[in-house]
């Protein structure tokens, strides 16, 4: 129970000071200057919290699903079922499917970390991140770089334009040679089909935008064991971080 996120506030990088005359003209570049320090707090977080964790792997999904429900409980059987292969566990930090894979991983007695987002909803972090291991971020880019950096694969249950922009950024960052290869497994044939035959018919077949290979890193899969035996295979000479 001690490593279960209590209410504690998660890591917040410096803020730049406040300047005088915000609405002048031109002031907004000034600020933009002080932005930059904020920018690189939140990096220096994220590597400080990821600097002693395990080969992880990133789940993704949607944070509109209850606990109990399909979703919930899938991503909480990959979350426990990847801490005992030796992943730590990476979500976004947030409720449904976040949360049953944070849960999953802690259950299981492994590493669970969140990259927490600030929102104007005000996501709030879910309760089984590690206290060590939330992290918040106020920038999106910096913590995409975060998932992507050290995840080992991506796993993506059914979700929105969240899930679905986190899937398509790894894609493109592997198909342009800027990231190392890695898995990134749609999990749930029924949801995600669609998607897939469109990239298959309609980008590689029908128009050639894409190219054969760059298909060879995307799995669609329904079984946990499975997603976990893809994860293994991919890595025959061992992890590596991404860039």
């Amino acid at each position: 129970m001690d490593k279960i996120n209590q209410g504690k506030e998660p890591r917040k990088p410096v803020s730049p000071p406040v300047l005088s005359g915000q609405g002048e003209k031109g002031s907004d570049f000034m600020v933009d200057g002080w932005r930059v320090f904020k920018i690189m707090a939140e990096f220096v977080s994220g590597f400080e919290v990821m600097g002693d964790a395990a080969p992880a792997v990133s789940v993704f999904g949607s944070t509109r699903v209850d606990e109990g429900s399909g979703e919930y409980e899938l991503a909480r059987t990959l979350g426990g079922m990847l801490a005992r292969e030796g992943f730590s566990v990476i979500t976004g930090g947030g409720p449904g499917v976040m949360e049953g894979a944070n849960r999953g991983a802690q259950e299981a007695g492994g590493v669970s970390i969140g990259f927490n987002i600030k929102l104007p909803n005000q996501q709030a972090a879910n309760r089984y991140i590690d206290v060590d291991k939330l992290v918040s971020f106020q920038y999106f880019f910096v913590r995409k770089v975060m998932f992507l950096k050290y995840s080992q694969a991506f796993i993506a249950l059914p979700g929105g334009f969240g899930t679905l922009d986190e899937v398509s950024e790894a894609m493109t960052l592997i198909q342009t040679g800027k990231s190392e290869r890695f898995p990134v497994i749609l999990v749930g044939k029924s949801y995600w089909e669609g998607f897939y035959r469109w990239v298959q018919e309609s980008m590689l077949q029908e128009n050639g935008f894409i190219s054969p290979p760059d298909l060879g890193f995307i799995y669609l899969e329904d079984d946990p064991e499975e997603v976990i035996s893809i994860i293994k295979k991919f890595y025959p000479e061992g992890y590596c971080l991404n860039f």
